[in-house]
């Protein structure tokens, strides 16, 4: 009915009796119908696993702890009469992080790495021993570490404050109520105390009032508030904890100015309440805009226009063809080709005489001027305009240095003869203008000037 263990009873010994149920009372006076038997059981001797001395163990280490600080140490022994020596080791099967080791022989549990509280702040692990002459048997135990607390967290503001504060405030209003936090426990961050940075100069705007359960209220120091003249205040606030040692932290509030109804409702924090006060609307604003976009747009398309003006054909004075000079005089004719020369209009490069250039004087020796002898009823213009032209071009006394010169001579008379129709009105025209009276109304006029038509009308 129960387990044996060898090792607290060996033997165990039994009285036996058997009787008869079916008593017949007509043989009664034969004596008792029952026997009696001893029997005696011995137990025999198994070798088992070791057994640890609890069930269970809770341990606990302090966070932050240096590597290799001792946890504490789990007992094993062998229950059996030979009482081998025992083997310790942690199932890893339980324990992917290896957080902690143990010492084989001791039992000894020390931690492998640091731990932080806040992160993880209860680990659980299996240690397992054996028997050394047979490490087939092996028992288990379950072993829990629980980290302790250390204030290495200092506090900090529970949330992100949205403060306001109205433009219209009066001195000593409560615009808002803080809380704080700390990751650490309570027994190191329950209590916390709240004050103004002591380093910086005494706040004319706003003040601070600890209200001494963990909350603190923000007050006004002054009568009405401008956005016009400031819109964003900044309060740094310091808040420290009760640990051992204490930790502190400051955090900075941004109190933003804004207009309130005159029960105390929040109208509008934006910028365009400044210019609505101001007479300005939104339509307003875009009218103008668009009127200035409208105006930086014509000028840089005047500007466009401006710069994108021809520029004349010649730039440089420098340009071959500055040779070509535009006179309002009247040609010669068709053979009137001396008036300039013809190789400034060429290609430079396939020029035959050497130009010379206007800024710097030939290296040529002046030619001579000889004047013919003969009258001048005898000289050929012609032939005297080529002579003065080649003692023009050949002096480099004289500017300007280049071929270019003109004179009022127009050559022959062209072959063709006159073209002009200023004598025509004296002369007889051979030309028969008669059908021009078969080309229409549209031409009806022409017909009367040239036709027939006109030379009866005259006559």
């Amino acid at each position: 009915q129960q387990p044996l263990n060898y090792e607290k009873k060996k033997s165990y010994t039994l009285n036996i009796e058997g009787a008869n149920t079916h008593l017949d009372f007509r043989f009664s006076h034969l004596g008792p119908f029952k026997d009696v038997t001893m029997l005696k059981i011995i137990v025999g001797d198994v070798d088992e696993p070791p057994l640890f001395t609890m069930p269970s163990y809770v341990m606990e280490v302090y966070e932050n702890a240096k590597i290799g600080t001792a946890v504490g140490t789990v007992m094993a022994q062998d229950p059996d009469t030979a009482n081998s020596l025992v083997r310790y080791f942690i199932d890893h099967n339980t324990e992917e992080d290896r957080h902690f080791t143990i010492d084989a022989s001791t039992g000894t549990i020390k931690t492998a790495k640091t731990f932080d509280r806040e992160e993880t702040p209860w680990y659980n692990i299996t240690v397992a021993a054996s028997e050394i002459d047979n490490p087939a048997l092996v028992s288990h135990v379950p072993v829990g570490v629980r980290i302790l607390d250390v204030n290495d967290n200092p506090p900090e503001l529970a949330r992100e404050y949205d403060v306001v504060v109205c433009e219209n405030a009066k001195p000593g209003q409560v615009i808002q109520t803080i809380t704080a936090t700390d990751k650490d426990s309570s027994a190191n961050g329950a209590r916390f105390h709240f004050s103004l940075d002591e380093g910086l100069s005494l706040n004319p705007n706003f003040t601070l009032r600890d209200n001494e359960d963990n909350t603190a209220s923000i007050l006004t120091r002054r009568r009405s508030y401008s956005r016009t003249t400031q819109d964003i205040y900044y309060l740094p606030v310091l808040i420290s904890d009760g640990g051992v040692p204490p930790l502190s932290s400051s955090s900075t509030l941004t109190i933003r100015v804004c207009a309130c109804e005159r029960d105390g409702r929040v109208r509008t924090c934006h910028a365009e309440a400044f210019l609505s006060s101001a007479g300005l609307s939104t339509g307003a604003l875009i009218a103008i805009l668009l009127c200035v976009v409208i105006l930086l747009a014509i000028v840089v398309l005047f500007i466009t226009l401006r710069r994108s003006k021809k520029e004349p054909l010649i730039i440089s004075e420098e340009d071959v063809r500055e040779n070509v000079v535009t006179y309002d005089d009247e040609g010669g004719g068709e053979e009137d080709t001396e008036a300039f020369d013809i190789t400034a209009l060429r290609n430079p490069s396939a020029a035959e005489e050497l130009k010379y250039r206007r800024d710097v004087r030939p290296e040529v020796k002046p030619v001579p001027r000889h004047h013919p002898s003969s009258s001048l009823d005898s000289i050929d213009v012609q032939e005297f305009i080529k002579q003065r032209l080649a003692e023009a071009d050949l002096d480099p006394s004289v500017p300007p240095y280049d071929s270019l010169q003109t004179y009022a001579y127009e050559g022959h008379r062209s072959e063709a003869g006159s073209i002009s129709s200023l004598d025509s009105a004296t002369t007889h025209s051979d030309q028969d203008y008669n059908y021009l009276g078969d080309w229409g109304p549209e031409f009806k006029k022409l017909a009367e000037l040239y036709g027939e038509i006109e030379s009866e009308r005259t006559t």
